[in-house]
């Protein structure tokens, strides 16, 4: 237990909303995890965790100490990235929040890349919707968010953008798989599978109909891309994707897919950002630089 520090401890019991089960995730004993607590809460004056009748949460005091904690965690993981450059060794570890469709292809291909050329870099890639991708980005919980359509908060820097036109995914056999491009009125002849109301290419496709007198049969709905990507094998069934979701040859999942008219369905971007005005990790930054030119690559502007 005296290993652990007072970020560690706070972040753990903040995220679980109670000492009991934080300690558990910590292998130490809830009451030890108690006096850590209350001779933390000594020292600074203030409660740091308001006692609930079911749990705890931060205090306004805790919120701005775990603040603190998590920029003072990332500049360490920024100096010994620095010191490893010096040594002519990369290290570092790299911490990503996503959306859904950069899990399959995109993120695996441009990770293993960079370790091959970096073995000492380790990394974590977590699923986010685009409003925890940014919440992860102010909380620290993350270096770098990709995610696509809508970026809102302030305190996100835009380091990189990639225009992704919205595809409809069909059996190959689909009456019409021939066509270079579909109109969302031809869509609407078809059952229809529809990404969940957090994601992105939803977003994009309610705005779209609320311009449009075309009303779509959905039949399906699910929060997950790699399912709805595969599921037009199985009927004549239309669902959406954006292209860094598609592999190159969807050929052995038995389906193509087809990019809907612009002016149907306009452009939706994806967004590379991390926290604005933060200094980045070195291991972290050279991979938002790798990213960023691998999307320049894929999807010039």
């Amino acid at each position: 237990m005296h290993q652990l520090s007072p970020y560690q401890f706070i972040d753990a019991i903040s995220r679980a909303g109670s000492i009991r089960k934080a300690a558990e995730a910590l292998a130490i004993t809830s009451t030890a995890l108690n006096r850590r607590v209350l001779a933390l809460e000594e020292e600074m004056g203030v409660p740091i965790f308001e006692r609930l009748p079911r749990g705890v949460r931060l205090s306004t005091a805790g919120e701005l100490l775990i603040l603190h904690l998590r920029a003072q965690a990332s500049d360490l993981e920024k100096l010994k990235g620095q010191i490893a450059d010096l040594a002519g060794e990369r290290r570092g570890h790299v911490i990503i929040a996503c959306s859904q469709a950069l899990l399959p292809f995109f993120l695996p291909e441009n990770i293993g890349r960079y370790r091959r050329d970096h073995p000492g870099v380790t990394f974590s890639v977590h699923l986010r919707d685009r409003a925890a991708a940014e919440a992860a980005l102010v909380e620290h919980a993350a270096d770098l968010a990709v995610v696509f359509e809508p970026i809102r908060l302030s305190e996100v820097q835009i380091l990189a953008t990639a225009r992704q036109t919205i595809h409809a995914v069909m059996a190959a056999d689909h009456p019409m798989a021939g066509q270079e491009t579909v109109r969302l009125r031809d869509c609407a002849a078809y059952p229809i599978g529809l990404p969940t109301v957090q994601y992105g290419v939803r977003h994009l496709i309610d705005h779209a109909l609320l311009r449009s007198s075309t009303r779509l049969r959905v039949v399906l709905e699910s929060d997950n891309f790699d399912f709805l990507r595969r599921y037009p094998a199985q009927e004549r069934l239309i669902s959406f994707q954006i292209p860094i979701g598609l592999p190159d040859d969807a050929s052995a999942e038995g389906t193509v897919s087809r990019p809907v008219d612009t002016r149907d369905i306009p452009e939706g971007l994806l967004y590379l950002c991390q926290l604005r005005g933060r200094t980045l990790p070195v291991a972290a930054a050279k991979f938002a630089a790798q990213i960023e030119a691998a999307l320049d690559r894929r999807y010039p502007a």
